[in-house]
């Protein structure tokens, strides 16, 4: 299958988004329990922010939990989707909206509106998936973090709705669930981005459902539909739809309920030395000139 087929197609991800943000945060449960995660794996990292990005900041649920945790910390909401940074924004009482230190951006990942050097921590979370260059998103990161600043994020791997992506191939080609990046190729993206001790690791999440129809509402519910430029773009018709959910009904568990799968892959890395000394070749290798070391 031509891989143009799973292109991100990103007015459709910013209207969906946009649209969802006023039912977002009762419809997306898995988010926030990841989110929660995220957040207790800054336990054991010691670092004191004074400035965070928070890219793809949907609803802005996620900046109290950071704001709580860092005081006086200035927190930067951004999100590509305008719908969710109008909606974060006006949850915030009139006096945090003047005087707090809470700024909101719309804004790319992939082209961030921030200067070089002005951020010490970037969190993202279940975000980066829907970017199509990750490798530009990755670089950006590099570019706004301050030397030894961090960045945190999470993102869905290829297993995830493994199963509603096999009954849809039982039906038809077309692409009718998003595709999603390895963990291993996340992870040599940061290489090339020459960020700092790089750690990657996954676990797999499984939400249950009585129906498969269910789990679809939902995924529109929350902006997360097909965005593909693979996509069917004309209507599913009523016989594709039903074939689809019989041939969901394989994976019908003995308690009953439909399983849903998610791969969450939790990813960090430190700010690396971003110096014009070092020439990176084709094959990946960076070459570092000796006047450049330094002894410990």
């Amino acid at each position: 299958m031509d891989n143009s087929q799973f292109n991100i197609d990103k007015r459709l991800v910013r209207h969906a988004f946009s649209k969802a943000a006023p039912d977002y945060d009762e419809l997306a449960v898995l988010q926030k329990e990841i989110g929660h995660r995220l957040l207790e794996r800054l336990e054991m990292i010691k670092i004191q922010p004074q400035r965070i990005l928070d890219v793809g900041c949907g609803t802005g649920a996620w900046n109290n939990d950071l704001a709580q945790r860092y005081k006086g910390v200035e927190i930067i909401s951004l999100d590509m989707a305008p719908g969710m940074v109008n909606y974060a924004r006006d949850q915030l009482s009139g006096w945090t909206r003047r005087f707090g230190k809470r700024r909101f951006v719309c804004g790319d990942a992939e082209q961030l509106p921030i200067a070089d050097n002005s951020i010490d921590m970037i969190v993202s979370n279940v975000t980066i998936q829907w970017c199509q260059d990750l490798d530009a998103v990755f670089a950006e990161f590099q570019r706004v973090l301050r030397p030894g600043g961090l960045l945190m994020f999470t993102t869905f791997g290829p297993d995830t709705l493994t199963e509603l992506r096999q009954a849809w191939a039982t039906v038809d080609d077309a692409v009718h669930v998003n595709a999603f990046i390895d963990m291993h190729d996340i992870g040599d993206a940061l290489i090339r981005a020459r960020t700092g001790d790089p750690v990657m690791d996954t676990e797999n999440i499984t939400l249950t459902y009585g129906d498969a129809k269910t789990l679809m509402r939902e995924l529109k519910g929350i902006g997360a539909h097909n965005v593909t430029a693979g996509r069917n773009h004309g209507l599913t018709g009523k016989t594709r739809l039903n074939n689809m959910l019989a041939a969901y009904e394989q994976f019908r568990r003995e308690d009953n309920t439909l399983p849903v799968t998610y791969e969450v892959i939790y990813g960090h890395a430190w700010a690396g030395e971003n110096t014009d000394t070092q020439q990176q070749d084709s094959d990946g290798t960076v070459r570092v000139p000796i006047s450049s070391l330094r002894k410990k």
